[in-house]
């Protein structure tokens, strides 16, 4: 015996459509919430990718001050190093300047020793002779030591004369020596193409010069960057 499918009536058809509803409302929420899950976990992953990137950017901005604080510090430290150099090396100069002019002051105060200067011209006179080894010299002095120049060449000839070697020695009246070489002679030969300055002022440049670096030793000390030592 067959059957035969009746017509649903409303009460049915509103149940099965409620069914329907409530499975597609199921279907949304679980949806709804797989894309919240994933939305959330790709925040949290491009959340967690921004902060790393932002404390990189901070750490490389970090870094960046550091080292330009740094470079700072040390030209800010050479620059200090090198004034303070400089000072050390102007104040030594002046000292050195002031020991030359005590030095000078002094040798200024030779000549007002009448005997011993007289003997000291001798000498010097004697020595340019040596040097020049020449028959006919020019001595040439301060306009005021003209008289005892004069005598100390007399002498002088006499004493290199003694090696039996022959000179004519001629003090230059008219074109003395100023007074700011302090003191001592000039010796010329060949016309006065060469001469020898045995002038005070002179003999004190060659002497600062050459005693220059023990003068520095003495005063300052030895330098320990200097590798080599007379």
């Amino acid at each position: 015996m067959s059957s035969v499918s009746r017509p649903l009536n409303d009460d049915e058809v509103y149940s099965e459509m409620n069914k329907m509803v409530a499975f597609i409302k199921q279907e949304a929420l679980e949806k709804a919430r797989e894309i919240k899950v994933k939305a959330d976990e790709e925040f949290n992953i491009e959340k967690a990718k921004l902060v790393r990137q932002e404390s990189i950017n901070v750490e490389e901005q970090f870094q960046r001050k550091v080292k330009q604080a740094e470079v700072k510090q040390r030209i800010m430290t050479s620059t200090l190093i090198n004034k303070s150099r400089l000072q050390v090396l102007q104040a030594r100069q002046e000292m050195l300047e002031t020991v030359f002019s005590e030095a000078q002051q002094e040798l200024a105060k030779v000549p007002e020793d009448k005997e011993k200067y007289q003997k000291l011209l001798v000498d010097l006179c004697v020595q340019a002779f040596v040097h020049l080894n020449d028959a006919r010299v020019n001595v040439r002095g301060r306009k005021a030591d003209l008289d005892l120049v004069k005598k100390a060449v007399v002498e002088a000839v006499e004493i290199y004369k003694k090696d039996g070697k022959q000179i004519e020695a001629t003090v230059v009246e008219s074109s003395s020596l100023p007074d700011s070489v302090l003191g001592g002679v000039r010796v010329s030969a060949l016309n006065d193409r060469i001469n020898v300055d045995n002038t005070l002022q002179a003999r004190l440049d060659l002497s600062s010069d050459r005693m220059l670096p023990q003068l520095r030793d003495t005063l300052f000390g030895q330098s320990p960057n200097r590798k080599f030592y007379n």
